[in-house]
């Protein structure tokens, strides 16, 4: 029979506060969701028990990117998704629209920081729900 070593004494973490910034009225008056990204992503994380293994400031990053994508796509659905340029007047592509795409893809960057950090340290593979499935239910329930 195989000895197994004991287990480490474990304690729990405390979550770090979500940054003052992730909290701001936003020019258009409405709230940046950053606080509620930041909340979620941290329980999945110490759902598996891999909060201490990842950068609060990796979080703090991803939850601002998402916050972000959500007020481009908010304005894209508001403006549309043309423009008038600022000297010819003429119709050109809503600046939004290229925006959303670019946070858009660090979201996912950094999201994939994040998702590999708890598939290398996790001892069982990972399948279910996670925090980056839930950004288009954000979006449609951003508009309260």
């Amino acid at each position: 029979m195989v000895q197994l070593p004991e287990a480490p004494e474990l304690q729990g973490a405390d979550m770090p506060p979500a940054k003052y910034y992730m909290t701001v009225t936003q020019k258009s008056g409405i709230e940046l969701d950053a606080a509620e990204v930041y909340q979620e992503t941290w329980d999945w994380l110490k759902a598996r028990r891999c909060e201490e293994l990842v950068s609060s400031q990796i979080i703090h990053q991803y939850a601002m990117a998402v916050a972000r994508w959500i007020q481009c796509e908010m304005a894209v659905s508001e403006y549309g998704f043309l423009a008038k340029h600022p000297t010819t007047g003429a119709a050109i592509a809503s600046p939004y629209v290229a925006m959303s795409r670019e946070y858009m893809k660090q979201v996912n960057q950094i999201w994939y920081q994040i998702f590999q950090i708890v598939k290398e340290n996790n001892a069982t593979s990972y399948q279910g729900a996670n925090p980056q499935d839930d950004l288009m239910e954000r979006l449609l329930t951003a508009r309260r």
